[in-house]
């Protein structure tokens, strides 16, 4: 079925240099814009290199990204920046609403930030007599753009709307098509769950021309699926990052380790320890906080290194007085 539009749909899907929204940035971006009365969709795509306006340096891919997306930082050295796109982005956005696949969590709000970054980076700009004009044009194009008048499809909402990912749900997909009785009881509920797991085990015991993947028969391999396996405390505010480092996953240090965040404010402790969080989530804070000053008491009883030692000695020749 066609779409009945009034306005232009345009879909839109980012491939980034990783998933934190503050700090990574675009390195593609491609648009398919449907405009009511055309046949054919209008499509685009840019190649962009991610740019700490900042910092002046281009933001390096993760290497974890690099294997989801197969980017890698060579890759887009002669592409441009996003601010080289951004007037003809804004062409494209103009009177139009948005689509996406899960883009309302993570394409939506880094497209923003990109376009916030460039007007954050221009507005320093406007003082500078050199750049005052390419500064004032590029905000001006800016001001044109207003990402929260524009309604929002998220195609895996309505997929998650239509076909819900509940345990009835998946009773039916692999036990046979049918419900099972006294739904929402806890005993039914809970055979249903085991029986849900017998036919996936069933189900994913050979690839397929569509998934590839196969369920081992093992507990340790299937409580790795999903992630769940990463987090420090249930409710996934610590996680290990890919050094196994204990990580921060909200709030203004997001992204940063438990470690760092000791050494530098470990106040921060505290106002977890004194803060609205699960019972677990203080508890696993408070063993790292003790796992960290015992760290720190080994480390000033032990005798200092051979390096420890040139590097002191180095440092006071330098301010010797004689």
């Amino acid at each position: 079925m066609e779409l009945n539009l009034t306005r232009p749909l345009l879909f839109f899907d980012i491939e980034s240099t990783g998933l934190n929204i503050a700090t990574d940035g675009i390195i593609e971006l491609s648009f398919v814009k449907v405009i009511p009365g055309q046949e054919k969709p209008e499509v685009k795509t840019w190649k962009i290199k991610p740019w700490d306006y900042r910092n002046h340096r281009v933001i390096p891919i993760n290497p974890s990204a690099s294997e989801v997306n197969g980017v890698k930082d060579e890759d887009l050295v002669d592409c441009p920046k996003f601010i080289e796109v951004l007037p003809e982005v804004a062409q494209w956005l103009s009177g139009s609403d948005l689509a996406g696949f899960n883009s309302t969590k993570f394409d939506l709000p880094l497209l923003a930030e990109e376009i916030e970054r460039v007007r954050d980076y221009c507005l320093t700009r406007i003082s500078d007599p050199k750049a005052h004009d390419k500064a004032a044009a590029m905000l001006q194009c800016i001001e044109g753009i207003n990402l929260h008048d524009c309604k929002m499809v998220d195609v895996q909402n309505i997929y998650h709307h239509m076909e819900p990912r509940n345990l009835r749900a998946a009773y039916r997909f692999y036990c046979g098509g049918k419900d099972f009785e006294n739904a929402h009881t806890a005993e039914a509920d809970t055979m249903a769950t085991y029986e849900v797991l017998k036919a996936q085990l069933d189900r994913y015991q050979e690839p397929s021309d569509w998934q590839q993947e196969v369920l081992k028969n093992d507990v340790d391999a299937l409580s790795r699926i999903g992630g769940r396996a990463r987090n420090v405390d249930f409710a996934g505010r610590l996680y290990l990052n890919d050094d196994g480092e204990p990580t921060i996953s909200f709030g203004k240090h997001k992204g940063r380790t438990a470690r760092d965040i000791w050494e530098n404010e470990p106040s921060y402790f505290s106002w977890i320890e004194n803060g609205d969080f699960t019972l677990d989530t203080k508890q696993q804070f408070a063993r790292l906080k003790k796992q960290f000053q015992q760290e720190r008491k080994e480390a000033l009883n032990r005798p200092a290194t051979a390096d420890e030692l040139a590097g002191l000695a180095s440092k006071f020749n330098k301010g010797k007085l004689f």
